[in-house]
């Protein structure tokens, strides 16, 4: 009767770890929907920010040289291969504190015809791509987090799915776009 007990006392065990080593499995693929989530609402807040800037460039409103430099960073931006894309993301925010570097730019958006909702707009759009790129960071650090632990690496409950890579770039807005204020 003891080998009995025992056996049920094994299987109990078996059965604890196991319903914990699914928990676990369930919340990492709960973690990389996140981050795939977040990816997607971080690629949209990108693709929208340089939309703005290119239909600003392309509207007249501002100096031809401003335009040409918002209008380029903005198509390098959209057109960048992943691999190149943190980098040309940063650099359509260099241009765009470049170019905003004074309010006098943002009033002469705002003097134009429907300028002041552009404005509006593109304040918003520079508003929410740090945001987007934070929560984006939030859960790749949760997941790599979570991923080093011993129990994942020794049960390989990630799978095969690759590890999840932060999004570095510098979203830092212009001052005078960053005011919500608009």
């Amino acid at each position: 009767m003891p080998t009995v007990t025992t056996l049920i006392w094994i299987a109990a065990v078996l059965l604890v770890i196991g319903v914990y080593l699914s928990w676990t499995a369930g919340r990492l693929d709960r973690l990389h929907t996140r981050i795939d989530a977040a990816k997607a609402a971080l690629d949209a807040q990108l693709l929208r920010r340089a939309s703005i800037v290119q239909e600003l460039a392309t509207a007249g409103v501002l100096d031809p040289a401003a335009s040409i430099v918002l209008y380029q960073a903005a198509h390098d931006a959209r057109q960048a291969e992943e691999d190149q894309r943190e980098v040309s993301e940063s650099e359509l925010s260099q241009a765009l504190r470049a170019v905003f570097a004074d309010s006098a730019q943002v009033e002469a958006v705002r003097a134009a015809p429907g300028g002041a909702e552009t404005a509006r707009e593109l304040g918003a759009a520079v508003r929410r791509v740090p945001m987007a790129r934070r929560f984006h960071n939030d859960s790749v650090r949760a997941a790599r987090a979570l991923r080093r632990h011993r129990k994942v690496r020794w049960f390989r409950l990630a799978g095969h799915a690759p590890s999840p890579q932060a999004f570095e770039m510098d979203d830092e807005p212009p001052p005078v776009l960053a005011d919500r204020g608009q």
